[in-house]
């Protein structure tokens, strides 16, 4: 009988019972097991991986060892797949997991921000391989540091992205337990603000409004339609993870990263949140796999916990000189709603969002448990008390990039961001933060530190206790793969991936969107909408060399700031003002840089200046004798003060060019297009013109609809309008809406909420719902 019984459980096994009911179909480079009933499976011959057939059904023996281990099968709930993998997985192969790469280019070249070398040292145009090939870096943290969650940027074409990923999953299939790779994005749906819109054309990817636009629109519809929209290019494209929204709330006006978020209202904020999480993670139909995950999804990562918006003086923490966010008016539970009410409450079955990411501040004075003053990620109140046990996060939590590294610089963008740990040693940085409760170390492709810190926790808590840890955020991670499918079929087509990505269905969303994002902010006489074919003088704009937000060096130039290609289909152009009908002037906001000058260290000064945003020189009477927050190994002063000091719009030459095309248009119309960053001083110009148009970030062709009215506006204001930088200088950099906004000539007041369509101001159901203060 036992011989029987072990012949019978063979039969079982191997399927021979009840009969093979599955059926490979060959792809290039992998092949698909269709399953008659279950999942569809993707492998590589070249990996080494076998089909192994239990009760008449297709399971790849990823590790293979020739028997069907709980993690590789596809019936069993997630989390029992994850935990028996984390069980099988060396802390070496763990550490790999809590890895997330630094930002890599396809192809990488030779040299920059994202460079890669091929066939053993080679520069890509010397090595005679594919845009497709993996760099030499990305083998080495592949295979021998055990990497598995790639940050990819830019990429040759989405059918080269495709076949990348396609090579990097047959690599990684082929090594230890055969876990996939997990590649993300940062957001990449932004426009070319020059490309043309044809309604039954394609493109590379579907174009969108940056987050304020969609903030605009005050619908989250728009932002869900859109979720879902990109969930399907990402999927295309080999991207699982999207390291998005970010859903801080914009409560200093003068910070870098305003157009990075849903406005300043954490209502707002907290709606939008909701609607992006469950476009991007829920699947439907025959994609989904089990409680809205599946083939569809894309796991978000919201940033950044517990919120980036009140750096004082609006200074960025991606900054030495930034690294404070302060709480002068004791909001800081505020800062939390667009998570807590958010991205933690999906009306989807995903339920939650699956990965956070901890910004680089240091919260200041917010522990009231340890009473320490370190980076979100190191501060165990922050991520396990408040996180973890409060508001019972157990996903993912990914450090933002690089805060691990040394610092070298106050006003680098590309230095480590250790802030309040500078004395540690690496390693010790990495142990703070597992013990704090991250899960993953971002911009890091080294296992050996986390290995290290590991065996410090041995020491100090013994291999138990260190492995049920490691173990922990191994689960949470590997869920994370699981969920989206990669497990089963992590390749992709890339001749569908030419179908799908930026198809005309996609593309066509995303313009109408662009066009319900824009705000119309005046509009005297019913300027617009314009008639198509009148004359118009578009003046040139001069931009002075500078540096971007990264630290980019930027040439000089003067040129059109719009397509006139794109402007000439409307219109007829004349660079002759005495000729034209009416002028349209085309700005951005005012830019004065990151808040701190180093030519100011030089002269005896502190190196912190004002940050504006007006376009003309202001100086910072009002601002604080003291900081409030202050102190860095590389300065010899904690007061930050910037009082007194002057600063200068680097784009100051837009109001010029406002002020002069006036002049020159006598009592003709002037239409101002703004381009806008961040809130901005309409005082400065606003009389001087006729109508003004804002727009967060939109191809030119959607301004031109909009201002010949093919479309009416109905985005309102994400954004208090400040009557001036006194009210910028008052306000607090953790309190939303709290500045005296703007009130124009006709007595229109530019605040949070605020717009016009063409019969006047608009006041409808979106304008009640949001435009409450928060509490």
């Amino acid at each position: 009988m036992k011989k029987l019984s072990i012949s019978l459980f063979f039969l079982l096994a191997t399927g021979f019972v009840f009969g093979q009911t599955w059926k490979e179909e060959k792809k290039e480079k992998y092949v698909l097991v269709k399953n008659a009933t279950g999942k569809t499976l993707g492998y590589s011959p070249s990996s080494g991986v076998k089909i192994l057939t239990v009760a008449g059904l297709a399971f790849k023996d990823l590790n293979k060892n020739n028997v069907l281990d709980p993690y590789e099968d596809w019936r069993l709930p997630v989390d029992v797949r994850a935990k028996n993998l984390a069980s099988k997985m060396t802390i070496e192969q763990i550490a790999g997991l809590m890895l997330y790469s630094p930002h890599q280019a396809v192809p990488a070249r030779t040299g920059g921000r994202f460079s890669g070398t091929y066939a053993g040292g080679k520069s890509f145009e010397d090595s005679g391989v594919g845009a497709d090939a993996l760099t030499d870096q990305q083998t080495k943290f592949l295979k021998e540091d055990n990497l598995r969650h790639v940050l990819i940027t830019t990429v040759k074409s989405p059918e080269t992205a495709a076949k990348w990923n396609n090579n990097v999953q047959a690599f990684v299939e082929s090594l230890g337990l055969g876990i996939p790779a997990n590649n993300s994005s940062d957001p990449r749906h932004g426009v070319n603000a020059s490309a043309e819109y044809d309604a039954a054309a394609g493109g590379e990817i579907s174009m969108w409004p940056g987050s304020l636009g969609m903030a605009a629109t005050f619908d989250p519809a728009e932002v869900e339609k859109f979720g879902h929209i990109a969930a399907l290019e990402y999927r295309a494209l080999g991207i699982a993870t999207a390291l998005s929204p970010q859903v801080d709330i914009a409560t200093d006006p003068r910070w870098s990263r305003v157009n990075g978020t849903f406005s300043e209202n954490p209502q707002l904020a907290a709606a939008m949140a909701q609607a992006y999480c469950d476009g991007f993670q829920t699947s439907t139909g025959k994609l989904e796999i089990a409680n809205g995950w599946g083939f569809g999804s894309v796991n978000a990562m919201v940033k950044h916990w517990p919120g980036g918006g009140s750096g004082e003086g609006g200074r960025d923490a991606h900054y030495g000189m930034g690294k404070f966010a302060v709480y002068p008016g004791n909001q800081f539970q505020t800062h939390l709603i667009p998570f807590t009410q958010g991205a933690f409450k999906l009306k989807g079955k995903t339920m939650s969002t699956s990965a956070i990411m901890p910004y680089y501040t240091i919260s200041w004075n917010q522990d009231p448990k340890n009473k320490e003053n370190v980076g979100n990620s190191y501060n165990s109140y922050l991520i396990t008390d408040l996180l973890r046990v409060k508001y019972k996060f157990d996903g993912v939590a990914c450090t933002d990039w690089g805060i691990t590294a040394d610092e070298t610089s106050l006003n680098t963008f590309m230095t480590g961001r250790s802030w309040g740990v500078e004395k540690l040693t690496v390693a010790q940085r990495h142990y703070k933060a597992l013990m704090a409760g991250i899960d993953q170390f971002g911009g890091n492709s080294e296992a050996a530190p986390i290995v290290e810190a590991y065996n410090m926790g041995v020491k100090e808590k013994g291999a138990p206790a260190m492995r049920a840890r490691m173990e922990q955020s191994a689960v949470r991670l590997l869920r994370n793969i699981f969920r989206v499918g990669l497990f089963e079929n992590p390749y992709v087509d890339p001749e569908e991936t030419k179908k799908t990505v930026g198809n005309p269905e996609y593309m066509a969303a995303g313009y109408q969107t662009q066009l319900k994002s824009m705000v119309l902010l005046k509009n005297q006489k019913q300027t617009l909408p314009l008639k198509t074919g009148i004359k118009v003088y578009v003046p040139k704009k001069y931009t002075p060399a500078g540096r971007n937000f990264l630290g980019v060096e930027t040439k000089e130039s003067f040129d059109y700031p719009v397509s006139i290609k794109i402007v000439q289909k409307y219109f007829t152009l004349t660079e002759n003002p005495e000729e034209a009908d009416v002028a349209l002037v085309f700005v951005s906001s005012p830019n004065s840089g990151i808040g701190y000058d180093a030519e100011d260290l030089k002269k005896g000064g502190n190196g912190y200046v004002p940050i504006t945003l007006q376009y003309g020189p202001y100086t910072a009477y009002l601002a604080r004798d003291s900081s409030i927050a202050g102190g860095d190994p590389l300065e010899k002063t904690k007061n930050r003060s910037y009082k007194d000091k002057t600063s200068t719009a680097t784009n100051q030459t837009d109001l010029g060019m406002i002020l002069d095309t006036r002049a020159k248009m006598a009592n003709k119309p002037v239409i101002v297009s703004v381009n806008m960053n961040n809130p901005m001083v309409f005082g400065e110009f606003e009389k001087n013109v006729d109508a003004i148009l804002v727009n967060f970030r939109v191809q030119d062709q959607a301004i031109m609809d909009m201002l010949v009215g093919k479309a009416e506006p109905s985005g309102l204001l994400p954004l208090q309008m400040p009557a001036d930088m006194q009210t910028v200088e008052k306000q607090l950099e953790d309190v939303p809406q709290d500045m005296k906004p703007y009130k124009d000539a006709a007595g229109n007041v530019y605040d949070f909420g605020f717009g016009l369509d063409w019969k006047g101001v608009i006041k409808d159901q979106r304008v009640i719902l949001y435009r409450s203060k928060a509490n």
